[in-house]
């Protein structure tokens, strides 16, 4: 897998956890077995009895409205901010513990 489709495959993910509250259980099912459980179009147009072409319009359809949730809510990006603020937080707890420690010596 190419790293622009690793990329997209780790968006549409994080996407889905986000927004699949909000999406039918076709979209959810489709997007879930697609991205989540690589699944092939093929593999689920037979499991839902649907021609591949179904499934592909289904998918681009649903990633299209998982951008437009996105969009307007910014509730992943507004995680990964909140990640990554986190994350150098709990660095400098750990910069200000060592320097604490080298001053008791």
């Amino acid at each position: 897998m190419e790293l622009m489709e690793i990329e997209k495959t780790n968006r549409m993910n994080a996407l889905f956890e986000f927004y699949a509250a909000l999406l039918t259980d076709k979209q959810m099912n489709y997007i879930e077995l697609y991205y989540a459980d690589d699944y092939s179009l093929a593999e689920i147009a037979e499991e839902f009895g649907v021609s591949r072409q179904a499934v592909y319009d289904n998918i681009k359809r649903t990633e299209k409205i998982l951008e437009a949730y996105e969009m307007k809510l910014h509730m992943y990006s507004d995680y990964i901010v909140r990640s990554q603020i986190f994350d150098d937080i709990m660095e400098n707890t750990q910069m200000i513990a060592i320097s604490r420690n080298k001053l008791k010596f």
